[in-house]
């Protein structure tokens, strides 16, 4: 059996002292030889590979370098930058001290000693800012590819979740723009959810103003053509707050067959309809008759407003309470169900997309859109959605029976990722040598197993 890899012995490794335990002298250095605290990066890299991510985003970048004397190829460079972004390493310098990690080596494919590391930061910085306008549209299609070949046949039917983001600027970027709601100079990207199964579909880093109805529609319309060249008879449903319900978007949907349900802003014409003030006297009235804190009513009428061509089916959700009365709109194309069925399990249901957005920005730090050039900023909001991928393939891959199964994308960084190993290499093989003591073994051997190649 292989021997472990021996602590390497450097006089000048600097020691670190620790109070004594049991009259014994404590003391540490990072001398510890081929070790990693990213064991789990090779899970991050059997879905990788999978899913096939980072050959397809590289195919759609032109490579002008000499083929003799490449040293890193385009997609080990997306590979090591999107790894490194699923563990925790957000920056691209990080891989200047990442590129000789064993972990990452094998993750890349390469011998954990010898030969070239990953590439430099440099590098992966040059390749962040490599790609034109048009290559970055080939890659947001590949994505949206990505998204449809996860399911194993094509649904009968999908609810596709759009809203945007405050995403707050270090600077005066290309595309920063001051926003009066947010109080921010800001980019407000558009983020597209699969909510349903936590898919993410598309991700558009866009100025920061609220969109148009003419921008929003033309978004819906380029990605709607792209899932139907994957998926010609799945029917879609589309989802979004107000920005969203605008008649362009509404006219869309209309016309090439997509449900929609939206919210709809307030206005005079709204809160002057008979049926909804009828139905609002009539809750209050309930409400304060049976000495309730609060109590919900549903309707719905027929209304167009004059920047509509039709009228359309618009849902009232009121509430009256102790503090007053509240009411919220919604406009949508389904003809079926309930009021309260339309509000309460369709559209609220939407709210799940606004945590899948925390999620991508707070967990994978997707808002580190730091570069001058948008171009640049897109690339990495795409970088951030392929490790997006990674972290959802991995948790798809977790028995459903493990208390990791609805885990947050930190929780399973922490607890899979973060996993501290020795690498030992020897003539004829790798091996890997976990912690005796990780908690989640039994999860790590299970997730290993389901990426396993089938026998041939």
């Amino acid at each position: 059996m292989p021997q472990a890899t021996p602590a390497e012995s450097h006089d000048s490794a600097a020691v670190i002292s620790f109070p004594a335990v049991l009259r014994k002298k404590v003391t540490g250095a990072f001398d510890g030889g081929r070790l990693t605290s990213d064991g789990g990066v090779v899970l991050l890299a059997q879905a990788e590979r999978e899913m096939g991510i980072c050959k397809r985003l590289a195919a759609c970048i032109a490579d002008p370098r000499d083929p003799a004397r490449v040293i890193h190829r385009v997609d080990d460079i997306l590979r090591a930058r999107v790894l490194a972004i699923a563990c925790g390493y957000e920056d691209a310098d990080d891989l200047d001290a990442l590129r000789d990690d064993p972990g990452f080596r094998l993750a890349l494919g390469k011998s954990p000693e010898a030969g070239v590391g990953l590439a430099s930061q440099p590098t992966m910085s040059r390749w962040e800012n490599a790609p034109t306008t048009r290559e970055l549209a080939r890659m947001m299609i590949a994505m949206v590819g990505i998204y449809c070949a996860s399911y194993s046949k094509p649904p009968k039917a999908v609810t596709l979740d759009i809203d945007d983001t405050c995403d707050v600027v270090h600077g005066y970027q290309q595309l920063s723009f001051w926003n009066g709601h947010h109080g921010e100079r800001c980019f407000l990207p558009i983020h597209v959810y699969d909510t349903a199964t936590g898919r993410p579909v598309a991700m558009l880093l866009r100025t920061g103003k609220t969109p148009s109805g003419a921008e929003a529609a033309g978004h819906i319309r380029r990605l709607v053509r792209h899932i139907r060249q994957h998926w010609p008879a799945t029917h879609i449903t589309v989802r979004g707050d107000g920005h969203y319900g605008r008649p362009e978007v509404m006219a869309f949907c209309e016309a090439h067959g997509i449900d929609y349900v939206f919210g709809l802003p307030t206005n005079a014409a709204l809160r002057a309809n008979p049926d909804i003030v009828a139905a609002a006297d009539a809750c209050a009235v309930q409400r304060a008759e049976e000495n309730r804190v609060v109590l919900r009513s549903y309707a719905e009428i027929r209304y167009g407003a004059k920047s509509w061509k039709c009228q359309r089916r618009v849902v009232a959700r009121i509430e009256a309470s102790t503090l007053g009365m509240d009411i919220r709109y919604v406009v949508t194309s389904l003809a079926e169900g309930s009021a309260e069925h339309i509000y309460d399990s369709l559209y609220c249901a939407r709210g799940q997309a606004e945590n899948l957005i925390k999620r991508h920005k707070s967990q994978l730090s997707s808002d580190r859109t730091s570069c001058r050039s948008a171009n640049a900023n897109q690339m990495r909001l795409i970088l951030h959605t392929a490790a997006y991928w990674l972290m959802w393939r991995i948790q798809q891959a977790i028995p459903k029976t493990s208390a990791l199964a609805a885990a947050e994308f930190a929780t399973l960084r922490l607890r899979l990722l973060k996993v501290a190993a020795r690498v030992i290499e020897t003539a004829t093989r790798i091996r890997i040598a976990f912690a005796s003591a990780c908690p989640e073994a039994s999860t790590f051997r299970a997730i290993a197993a389901a990426f396993r190649p089938a026998p041939t």
